[in-house]
C-alpha cells in the first residue's frame, strides 16, 4: 500500500494551479472536467503519480470558497533552504504566514505559507548530513 494523493477543494482553480505550479514549482500532471457533475479535478505534484503522492485539486464549479474546518493541519514540503523558499514565495505573490526559523522546542528550520484558499503548507528545511 501507499498514499496516492491528498484532495483539497479549491474555490478558484486557475489561482490554485498558478500557486502550486508557479510559486511552489509543482507540475500539472493531469486535469479533467466533469460537466455532468459540474466539477474539475487537477492533479499536481513534484513527480509522476506512479512515483509519489500528489495533490488532487477539486473545483466544484458552483462553489467559490470553503470553510477549512478544524481538522486540517498542513501539507509538508521538504526544501533545501526554507529562508530562500520564503523569499521566492513572496516574490511570486505568495503569502508567508510564518517566516523561516528554528521550530519551537527544536532545531529543525521550518516556515509556513498559505495557498489562495488558505490551506497551510509547511516548508521543512532539508537537514545537512554531517561528514
Amino acid at each position: 500500500m501507499r498514499i496516492l494523493h491528498t484532495m483539497l477543494r479549491v474555490g478558484n482553480l486557475d489561482k490554485s494551479l498558478a500557486f502550486y505550479t508557479q510559486v511552489l514549482g509543482m507540475k500539472l500532471l493531469r486535469r479533467k472536467e466533469y460537466p455532468d457533475g459540474r466539477f474539475t479535478l487537477a492533479f499536481v505534484g513534484y513527480q509522476d503519480e506512479a512515483d509519489g503522492a500528489v495533490l488532487e485539486l477539486t473545483h466544484n464549479w458552483d462553489t467559490s470558497s470553503y470553510n477549512l474546518g478544524e481538522g486540517y493541519g498542513h501539507i509538508a514540503i521538504e526544501v533545501d533552504n526554507a529562508y530562500q523558499a520564503c523569499e521566492n514565495t513572496k516574490k511570486l505573490g505568495g503569502k508567508v504566514t510564518r517566516e523561516a526559523g528554528p521550530m519551537k522546542h527544536g532545531t529543525t528550520v521550518i516556515a509556513f505559507v498559505e495557498d489562495p484558499d488558505g490551506y497551510k503548507i509547511e516548508f521543512i528545511q532539508k537537514k545537512q548530513s554531517s561528514q
